[in-house]
């Protein structure tokens, strides 16, 4: 006999758990597990294998970001031309050639190369996966199902760099390229065995994008840069966990520095979904506000850190912020954006993140060379007083331009009446 109650919630609730959410999603996982693995392993193998100049070991990571930020922007147009399918399969085979053959690299340009082509293979993925599932999750559930969405990013970045650098001190390089490669490909049998993939929306349904866009409607709506300015203030602080905690760990005398990484995601996990349903219950200020103080918090008990104790605080008050922000950001831009436009905003969005990340591996990178690694993670923590400002008066502002607007409103109509 049927619960009337749960009967009732089943038909009123749109189901957010479905196959294609919960297939896309573990592909997502895969192929962020891919990037994670090797982000971390690959200067220290650089610097090992070919000797170049801290500068060319930076490229390793900067010509990937730029790659893929290029490639982001190319897809979102693509998509409008070309079967996002073919798109997406066409990039996911191309990250994993170019992952399986660093190893076969026997020159620092043939590397940065296929670090180039890495990033394009990325690029194009990480813009159309996000939009497939942009256009299954119920729009009344957009913050609390981009939350689970995200998971698969944090998840990615909290294991990652420990199975990256595990593998790499047991096995060495080319096992983990091996690795990386067979990760991203499992995602195209994935894909096409659940038959995960939603339905492209019609060809005839392009007459009314013309219209959309004869009406004065832009690809994205111009006040979504200000969710992607604070996404990429963010990910500075990311960009400098993930080049620099190990050389932190060492001058700290932290023996398992890498256990920061492993408790940052217990927090996330708790964080998202609990995030994006207050993101669609309050609004992002609810959580935002919260969410970049335990960023700022966790940065400063890290530079702090002489002891494992202190370490997992740091991650798990780093992991509580962190893991709220970038899901409600994300959400936040497609919930304010047309359907038709996602693929754009996934791009932007992504784009910021890795942007952010480049950036923060460079500045903080200069900041550490003229100082130490623990006052580095106090510099890294003031780009979060940067997020809560620029926040904060950008509301203000978008208030008092709504108030205006709704007070010209009025006093036009009773002028009329």
């Amino acid at each position: 006999m049927s619960d009337p109650i749960q009967s009732s919630i089943q038909t009123n609730t749109p189901k957010l758990w479905t196959r294609s959410f919960i297939v896309i999603t573990l592909s997502y996982f895969l192929m962020f597990l891919c990037l994670q693995m090797l982000l971390s392993p690959l200067p220290t193998y650089t610097k090992d294998r070919f000797a170049p100049g801290d500068f060319t070991v930076s490229l390793v990571t900067s010509v990937f970001a730029l790659a893929a930020i290029v490639a982001r922007l190319i897809t979102a147009r693509l998509m409008k031309k070309v079967h996002r399918n073919v798109l997406l399969f066409c990039g996911l085979l191309v990250g994993a050639a170019a992952t399986a053959l660093y190893s076969f690299a026997d020159s620092i340009e043939m590397l940065l190369l296929l670090r180039i082509l890495y990033g394009v293979g990325f690029g194009v993925g990480s813009t159309i996966m996000p939009t497939f599932v942009s256009q299954i999750i119920p729009h009344g559930r957009i913050g609390e199902g981009i939350g689970y969405f995200g998971l698969s990013t944090s998840l990615a970045m909290s294991f990652g760099p420990m199975i990256g650098l595990s593998v790499l001190d047991g096995y060495g390089f080319a096992p983990l390229t091996a690795l990386g490669a067979i990760s991203t490909a499992l995602v195209i049998p994935l894909l096409l065995g659940f038959r995960a993939i939603p339905a492209a929306q019609p060809r005839k349904s392009a007459p009314n994008q013309s219209a959309t866009a004869g009406s004065g409607k832009k690809p994205f709506n111009g006040k979504l840069l200000i969710p992607a300015l604070l996404n990429t203030l963010v990910s500075i602080t990311y960009g400098g966990l993930l080049s620099f905690l190990a050389l932190f760990g060492k001058e700290a005398h932290l023996a398992h520095v890498g256990l920061f990484f492993l408790f940052n995601v217990f927090t996330v996990l708790i964080i998202r979904p609990i995030s994006g349903r207050l993101f669609d219950s309050k609004g992002h200020a609810a959580v935002l506000i919260p969410a970049a103080v335990c960023v700022f918090a966790g940065l400063l008990i890290l530079s702090f850190a002489n002891n494992t104790t202190v370490l997992i605080i740091s991650a798990l008050v780093y992991g509580l912020g962190f893991g709220a922000i970038q899901p409600t950001l994300q959400a936040w831009m497609l919930r304010d954006s047309a359907p038709e436009h996602h693929g754009t905003v996934n791009s932007l969005y992504y784009n910021a993140l890795d942007f952010g990340v480049a950036v923060g591996a460079m500045t903080l990178g200069v900041i550490a060379s003229h100082s130490t690694y623990a006052l580095m993670y106090r510099y890294s923590a003031c780009f979060m007083i940067a997020f809560l400002v620029f926040y904060v008066i950008s509301q203000l502002v978008l208030g008092k331009k709504t108030a205006a607007g709704v007070a010209r409103g009025e006093t036009q109509h009773t002028a009329k009446t």
